[in-house]
């Protein structure tokens, strides 16, 4: 009889105990997949954190940054109406192309009616300078009726003199009268002469005595012509007559004034009207270093009131005309920029004002970044930093190089319409942020064009050294602006 099983009676089958093998099969499985996995993790944190790590020691970055832009706003210089729209928003223009065009029927009348206010400048000029020619005339002629009036002066004198000579003479006819008749009346007593002949040297006598009482008031009367006294002052001669009189006598003083006069409309006015003529005359020929006539007179002809008046009027009405082909030009209202046009509200039809916007251009090319840096980041920042920036719109397949160029003056808070006001007691500490402009470098708007406000990741590299102009700075050198004009 084979031997019995020692298992109990009340033990089942079910309840004898497992066979372990499989337990130690699986437990070196897991482990191998741990290990895998801790080598895996490893491996990526020596081949991505590793590196990012240590590129974070050595760049800066902020995510707070977006692209920008100048906005040209295009309005009309000249008020008008609108006559054609050339441009839709989004089209792309280049500088020059006409975007509006204003109705220029207006404006040719103006154009015309300028053109013929010079016509009629030009012909006052013309006028005015046969006027001023005219004028020359009349103070020439002025001139010649000055040297006349001291040669009649001058004759006058002269007939002082001959009258005195006269007087002189009819004196020594008197002398010699007077002894004739003294010897006849002595002869008469002896009838050597007789009484027909005694009456003759009386009345030769007589006639002598009238011809001296007339030559003398003759002188009396050419002294009193001269403006003088007819009897000289007392021990002085019938020909004492004053040095300067023909630089002094009333008619050469009244051609001296018409003279002056007649000067003082071609602008030409002596230093002193107490002058003589004699030294009218000389500061005249002063007036060229040559004492030249001609040329006097045509500098006098030059510089003419008239004429400069004539001139200015012309010249005012010129610019007039050239102020209304000005408005005419700008009818045409032409793209200052290159770029794309955007926000249009101009139709045709409408009446536009100076200064009003009708659009605005967009620039491609002069775009930037505005990175707001936190102010714990700006104390490594330096002017020509190189910047990589990624750009939510091309990811990371498209990375952008970039050059910081300046940085605003300002925190955005300061910069804002209603800043902070950190002195009512309320303080809170914020960390602020300043904005950093980045330049774009060899940037292709043709080929990846950037969109003002798309979001921007600059990376500022901190290890490369900064170039370009002030670099390593943080303020930019001084602009060479030109200086304004006085």
């Amino acid at each position: 009889m084979p031997e019995e099983s020692k298992t109990p009676a009340n033990e089942s089958p079910s309840a004898q105990p497992t066979d372990p093998k499989p337990a130690a099969d699986v437990h070196p499985k897991r482990r191998w997949l741990r290990v895998v996995a801790a080598l895996v993790v490893v491996l990526l944190i020596v081949c991505i954190g590793v590196p990012r790590f240590l590129h974070s020691l050595h760049t800066i970055s902020t995510d707070d940054a977006y692209v920008n832009s100048y906005a040209t706003f295009v309005a009309p210089r000249v008020m008008g109406q609108v006559a054609r729209v050339f441009v839709e928003d989004n089209n792309r223009v280049k500088k020059g192309d006409v975007l509006v065009e204003l109705d220029p029927e207006p404006f040719q009348v103006q154009v015309a009616i300028k053109q013929a206010a010079v016509d009629a400048a030009r012909a006052d000029l013309v006028v005015a300078d046969a006027t001023v020619r005219g004028q020359i005339g009349q103070v020439r002629g002025l001139r010649f009726k000055l040297v006349h009036a001291i040669e009649d002066v001058d004759n006058q004198i002269a007939l002082v003199r001959a009258r005195a000579a006269t007087w002189e003479q009819s004196k020594a006819t008197l002398v010699l009268a007077e002894a004739e008749f003294e010897r006849s009346k002595k002869l008469l007593a002896t009838k050597v002469v007789s009484a027909e002949e005694f009456d003759q040297k009386r009345e030769a006598l007589d006639v002598a005595k009238a011809q001296v009482t007339q030559a003398l008031e003759s002188v009396y009367q050419a002294r009193t012509a001269l403006g003088l006294t007819g009897k000289p002052p007392e021990g002085k001669p019938l020909t004492d007559v004053p040095a300067d009189l023909d630089q002094t006598f009333s008619s050469v003083r009244q051609a001296t004034a018409e003279l002056m006069h007649g000067a003082a409309q071609l602008g030409v006015v002596p230093s002193s009207f107490d002058l003589t003529p004699r030294q009218v005359v000389e500061e005249f020929y002063k007036r060229d270093p040559g004492g030249d006539i001609d040329r006097i007179y045509a500098e006098i002809i030059k510089k003419a009131p008239g004429l400069k008046q004539a001139e200015a009027g012309l010249l005012r009405a010129e610019r007039d005309l050239d102020q209304a082909k000005l408005d005419l030009r700008y009818c045409g209202i032409a793209a200052e920029i290159d770029g794309v046009i955007t926000r249009r509200n101009v139709n045709p039809g409408n009446n536009v004002q100076v200064g009003q916007s009708l659009m605005v251009i967009r620039s491609l090319r002069d775009i930037w970044v505005d990175a707001n840096f936190k102010e714990t980041q700006l104390r490594d920042l330096r002017i020509g930093q190189r910047v990589e920036l990624g750009t939510d719109m091309y990811g990371s397949k498209r990375i952008f190089e970039g050059r910081i160029s300046g940085f605003t003056m300002g925190t955005g808070s300061t910069l804002s319409i209603l800043p902070a006001q950190n002195a009512t007691g309320n303080f809170v500490k914020v960390v602020q942020r300043l904005p950093v402009r980045i330049d774009l470098v060899n940037y292709e708007p043709d080929k990846v064009p950037l969109f003002v406000g798309l979001s921007v990741e600059p990376v500022v590299d901190l290890k490369t050294a900064p170039s370009g102009p002030s670099a390593g700075r943080f303020l930019q050198e001084s602009t060479q602006a030109p200086a304004a004009k006085p």
